[in-house]
């Protein structure tokens, strides 16, 4: 996936997956997933995606600050 934020492009596919959390299971309707990744040029960005009753309805990308992106490694 691949969006634009404050005219800085986040891509999935041209990033590094630095930890992915996964809960719930596959299927559930309040399931979800959050993948943390690092840009090329040290920007983070999580990669959200889950079921109908879960925090995150359709996939999106938010930007991160690296204190923001260690805390939610911290948990």
């Amino acid at each position: 996936m691949k969006k634009i934020i404050c005219r800085r492009e986040y891509d999935t596919e041209n990033a590094t997956l630095v930890k992915k959390a996964t809960y719930g299971n596959f299927g559930d309707a309040d399931g979800y997933e959050e993948s943390l990744y690092q840009t090329e040029k040290g920007l983070y960005f999580l990669y959200v995606n889950g079921g109908e009753a879960s925090p995150y309805k359709k996939e999106d990308i938010k930007a991160l600050s690296k204190a923001k992106a260690e805390e939610w490694l911290s948990r």
